[in-house]
């Protein structure tokens, strides 16, 4: 594979926003070159996703025109398998590069691993229409790990896998993800998405989970503070 599909980033945006309930992302740039989302989140308000950036390379370069004369600080992420290449397209372009070790993964969920928590953890599964989080609970009945999946069709879209310090190294990461399987596939779903930061791709490559592009991002305008207007 020389690419990635646009087709798979469109899907994992559209299971992104519905786990973390917010607004469909709107087209950006005349030739659909990305996604932009309101995000809602501190320091990052605003995120463009750029959908051919290997299929069409030009786009990379007139979304980060976009992003570095946006007039509030916007945040650019690129999924891509020619990280040098994206990467000297946005140092052009005058954007600062924030991280460039993320991966954009999928799986079966099929046939996903099974693992559960060991005692003394218990554990909670909330699910509300498509959207599904699984929480890990110490004996004090404080939350130890946590993670989400959004179902939509046929895909589940993972996020904010997330595992307190004082409980890491116990396999709980993995009981999360095998019970957020577990309850993505009763809903119908079979192909897992997500995006894995340089921590949490060790996990999901150990689950089964595949490499199927690395994830750029980089922010504009530079010199401009992340609470500016």
């Amino acid at each position: 594979m020389t690419t990635i599909e646009p087709g798979l980033i469109r899907r994992w945006l559209d299971g992104w926003t519905v786990a973390r309930s917010l607004p469909e992302a709107e087209p950006v740039g005349p030739a659909g070159d990305g996604l932009r989302s309101e995000c809602d989140q501190p320091g990052r308000e605003v995120e463009v996703f750029a959908l051919c950036a290997d299929e069409e390379p030009e786009s990379v370069g007139r979304l980060a025109a976009a992003v570095a004369t946006a007039r509030q600080v916007t945040w650019l992420t690129v999924p891509t398998l020619r990280r040098d290449a994206v990467e000297a397209v946005v140092g052009a372009a005058g954007l600062e590069l924030v991280q460039r070790s993320e991966w954009f993964m999928t799986t079966d969920l099929t046939e996903h691993p099974r693992h559960a928590p060991a005692a003394p953890y218990e554990r909670e599964v909330r699910t509300d229409g498509p959207v599904t989080v699984v929480s890990l609970h110490d004996r004090a009945g404080e939350v130890a790990a946590r993670g989400t999946i959004a179902v939509v069709g046929g895909d589940a879209i993972a996020d904010r896998i997330e595992t307190e310090a004082a409980h890491r190294r116990r396999g709980l990461g993995r009981a999360v993800m095998s019970a957020l399987a577990e309850a993505a596939v009763s809903q119908g779903a079979r192909t897992g998405l997500l995006i894995a930061s340089q921590e949490g791709r060790r996990l999901y490559s150990a689950l089964g989970w595949h490499h199927e592009a690395d994830v750029l991002i980089a922010r504009g305008p530079v010199g401009r503070s992340p609470d500016a207007g």
